[in-house]
């Protein structure tokens, strides 16, 4: 897909992987849809990027009909949808505290699972309307975000591993099911990247964790996501697939 000029959707784009996505796809030309929880943040990405800001959670149907009616109405329904909102807390089945509340798993796959699906849905709708491109007839482009947790979730990742690999597991059908429409999906898989959270860590943190990396030795730059992210729209072969971007680390217990 050619993305001067087209309308992309990119979810948790206030900080982080997703601000990056946005940053490095407005560069490319395409006209962008700022997503986030943090109105503040998302009106800042989108005042530097010339881009329409909207903000909410990505599980409320409500927002996410608002932000691409938004969207839609400024720059035309989206092309491209790149989903990076999510959580991560961690919280032991069974720890100190007792029992993990069963209220505090549903939170995480309400966010990471129902949010990435409802999204996903919600922007399909709208690229099955939209003219084909090409000889191909692709219409569209879906790209969610796992982690390599999804493989091998650490102590304290029950509920972050579900939700994980539940987007990974829906990879397959959602794009075999979307392709009658001309519509792609894609998910990527990170492993340890530069973001702000992982930046609130220690120093000797950070570098400890980039060392544990087989090569490069070093936390993945979120722009190198971005990057990954804009070969897979410009590549219409890439489909039903799940792509890891680990530097060949794979996690341990803890």
């Amino acid at each position: 897909m050619e993305l001067e000029g087209q309308s992309v959707f990119v979810t948790g784009a206030g900080s982080g992987m997703g601000e990056a996505v946005a940053r490095h796809l407005a560069a490319a030309g395409a006209r962008v849809g700022v997503f986030d929880r943090d109105a503040g943040a998302a009106a800042r990405v989108a005042a530097a990027l010339g881009g329409v800001a909207s903000a909410g959670d990505v599980a409320d149907p409500e927002a996410v009909t608002a932000a691409l009616d938004d969207l839609q109405a400024r720059h035309g329904a989206p092309r491209a949808c790149v989903h990076c909102a999510g959580i991560g807390p961690a919280k032991r089945v069974l720890g100190r505290e007792g029992v993990m509340p069963l209220e505090d798993f549903g939170r995480v796959v309400q966010v990471n699972l129902i949010g990435t699906f409802n999204v996903l849905r919600l922007a399909a709708e709208r690229m099955a309307k939209l003219e084909p491109l090409g000889s191909s007839g692709e219409r569209g482009v879906i790209v969610n975000t796992a982690s390599i947790a999804a493989y091998e979730g650490q102590v304290g990742q029950c509920a972050y591993s579900a939700s994980k690999g539940g987007v990974v597991a829906m990879t397959l059908p959602a794009a075999r099911e979307l392709a009658q429409f001309g519509i792609r999906v894609m998910t990527v898989a990170p492993g340890l990247v530069d973001t702000p959270m992982m930046r609130a860590m220690p120093p000797e943190v950070q570098q400890r964790l980039g060392e544990s990396v087989p090569f490069p030795q070093r936390l993945a730059h979120a722009e190198e996501f971005a990057a990954l992210v804009e070969h897979i729209l410009r590549n219409e072969y890439l489909n039903g697939a799940v792509i890891r971007m680990d530097g060949a680390i794979r996690l341990a217990p803890r």
